[in-house]
């Protein structure tokens, strides 16, 4: 069996599909190289001295891990001096990040969550990297209004996945394909070339320690899941919440099942971010066979009004989210 590399299969989008530019797929690369450095730094551990606080907060208000701060840079260095980015945008910077003036400058933007799930460090659950690629638009400084697009001008997302194993998900605009670290090469190497999301699933993933905060259309979904084969959907579900997006997502993108983290009386904007994990994973979705909305709307089609917007999220198997959607939209 041949096996074919990340740099193969973006060749092979860019010759063949023409769904790559030369440019994109260098930039894609470069992303990618980037995740290795991040899952040889998270697997290292406590032997390096890297898990624990920061000592500092991110523009959120949330306290940093060191692994998010080295993260961050991590990816702020690899993509600086490439020439194919305008500009960058992370979850932990309150502003957009310029490309300094003695590196040239390309045509794209890049918006990163550099690790996601970082909760879970300290207990060496499965995080992540995730990442979406917009296009600048032309004649317009790359400042925070350049990239309050909707997810729909994405033309590339993904995510990698620190678990057992290291896996890079991503799209670009023609289906989803899973790629696997192979560390003894340092190459990422095709192992899921057609990721599909099966349309019916019997898995839901949700914190149910925010149950006292949900609205009436997600209590009534997971009451019917909860009442197995006897409710009215007729089958048993089991639940599933590592409290690591990617990892959750990553799940759903392996066998199917339905991801939500929705608006609620404690989270009455959202919780999750719309530019750095809705948008990429939605994109990811939907490129899958899925569907991903935040209980009314298509998330792909939100209208971004700042950079650290957040947004209700329900995505996974389509026939569930489209139920779930149905419900918010009967009241």
């Amino acid at each position: 069996m041949r096996r074919i590399t990340l740099t193969q299969y973006l060749v092979e989008q860019q010759r063949e599909k023409g769904v790559v530019s030369a440019e994109l797929r260098l930039l894609i690369e470069v992303v990618a190289r980037a995740c290795k450095s991040i899952s040889n730094a998270v697997s290292k551990g406590a032997l390096t001295g890297i898990l624990g606080n920061a000592g500092s907060d991110n523009v959120q208000g949330e306290a940093q891990k060191k692994l998010d701060v080295i993260s961050n840079e991590v990816l702020l260095e690899a993509n600086e001096w490439g020439g194919h980015l305008a500009a960058m945008a992370s979850e932990e910077m309150e502003h957009p990040h310029q490309i300094p003036n003695r590196y040239p400058r390309g045509e794209y933007l890049l918006l990163m969550d550099p690790l996601d799930g970082s909760s879970n460090i300290d207990v060496n659950v499965s995080i992540g990297t995730i990442f979406s690629v917009l296009r600048c638009p032309e004649g317009v400084t790359p400042d925070e209004q350049a990239f309050l697009q909707p997810g729909s001008k994405q033309v590339a997302a993904g995510f990698a996945v620190y678990g057992p194993s290291t896996i890079l998900v991503l799209t670009v605009g023609n289906g989803v394909a899973g790629f696997t670290l192979d560390r003894e090469l340092g190459s990422w190497v095709l192992t899921e070339p057609k990721i599909e999301i099966p349309a019916d699933t019997a898995e839901f993933a949700i914190n149910m320690s925010n149950r006292r905060n949900w609205s009436a259309p997600i209590i009534r979904y997971i009451d019917e899941c909860l009442a197995g084969k006897t409710g009215p959907l007729g089958k048993d579900y089991n639940m599933r919440w590592v409290a690591s997006m990617v990892a959750d997502v990553y799940r759903i993108l392996s066998r199917g099942g339905i991801f939500m983290y929705p608006q609620d009386a404690k989270h009455k904007e959202g919780r999750l971010r719309l530019m750095y994990e809705a948008n990429p994973m939605a994109m990811i979705v939907e490129q899958a066979g899925g569907a991903a909305t935040n209980g009314t709307q298509r998330i792909l089609d939100v209208q971004p009004t700042k950079l650290h917007q957040r947004v209700g999220v329900i995505l996974g198997s389509r026939n569930e989210v489209e139920r779930v959607t149905g419900y918010h939209k009967a009241g």
